[in-house]
């Protein structure tokens, strides 16, 4: 999810009253809420968990287990230099160091609970496993969910009681579980539709939440479709033609260890294709995600390598 989305969750949990725990317990709840996302600055990392964008930060123990005590200890230091500088603290509250940590594990639980709604998908027992984790009951940024939660928020700081911020959290789980279910029956329709996928994601609409995006493998080829249960509830009501992901050819399985960006594509990428370009003593291999686009355009997920090959004569 976006970093704004991440922001009000973690501020309306605040908003419920948990923020008067402690001294700095709005800014535990939101930071923690957005701590995870911190491997986006460690991309350089030669350790693999760290630099992959959400995999250990996002896991059960890298971000929820591990982080949130550094983030509770950075407080709770900032905190002393105020107090020993003779800062004013306008909410009068103490500071309560149990109640810091809680409340930055409560922050911290949100983010992969969020990430994992959509289609990019979290590695959520990193390190133990690298397997990625999605429910598809949430488009990356839904204004949707904004507006509630924003509504939520105001409403909460404007009457000073937390009701309209726990209304605005339990209104985003009923959204969420609803959105997971209508995913459901996505993947029944492609089964309906005489599909037998090994590999499915139905991506919900910004706008439209109901509709799905839906794209998925079978036997060696990505095709994309649409779902929307307000036209049909059991069928796709579009459905594009496959395209080849060429992963079984030996120029791709060479070109995908070739260079430390395509081994690094290939441990993200969940629906790797690939475009092979053949000149006389080489070939040029460009890995894309069927998740993100139609393999036949060229997009800003692409990694290519160049592997020698006999030369033509």
């Amino acid at each position: 999810m976006d970093n704004i989305t991440h922001s009000l969750v973690g501020w309306a949990l605040a908003e419920t009253g948990l923020k008067k725990r402690s001294r700095k317990g709005l800014a535990a709840c939101v930071l923690a809420a957005n701590m995870p996302d911190i491997d986006v600055f460690f991309g350089w990392s030669p350790w693999a968990p760290l630099a992959m964008h959400r995999g250990f930060t996002h896991g059960l123990v890298g971000g929820v287990l591990l982080m949130p005590p550094l983030l509770a200890g950075l407080l709770w230091l900032l905190d002393r230099w105020q107090v020993k500088r003779g800062d004013v603290f306008k909410s009068g509250l103490p500071m309560r160091f149990g109640w810091l940590v809680t409340l930055c594990y409560l922050g911290a639980l949100t983010h992969p609970l969020l990430d994992l709604q959509n289609t990019y998908a979290v590695q959520l027992l990193s390190l133990a496993s690298t397997q990625w984790f999605h429910t598809d009951g949430l488009f990356i940024m839904t204004p949707w969910v904004l507006a509630m939660l924003g509504l939520g928020v105001w409403q909460s700081r404007k009457r000073r009681t937390g009701g309209p911020a726990v209304l605005a959290l339990a209104g985003l789980v009923a959204f969420i579980l609803a959105n997971i279910g209508i995913s459901g029956l996505a993947r029944q329709a492609l089964v309906n539709d005489g599909i037998h996928a090994d590999r499915v994601f139905a991506s919900p609409g910004p706008i439209r939440f109901w509709r799905r995006d839906v794209v998925w493998r079978e036997r060696g080829s990505i095709t994309q479709g649409t779902y929307d249960p307000l036209v049909n509830l059991g069928h796709l009501i579009e459905r594009g033609a496959p395209v080849a992901d060429n992963m079984s050819d030996p120029l791709v399985a060479r070109a995908a260890v070739a260079t430390p960006e395509t081994i690094k594509f290939m441990a993200w990428s969940q629906l790797p294709a690939a475009r092979i370009e053949r000149q006389r003593c080489s070939a040029k291999v460009t890995f894309g995600d069927g998740r993100f686009f139609g393999m036949r355009t060229i997009t800003s997920f692409d990694v290519a390598a160049t592997v020698p090959t006999p030369c033509a004569r």
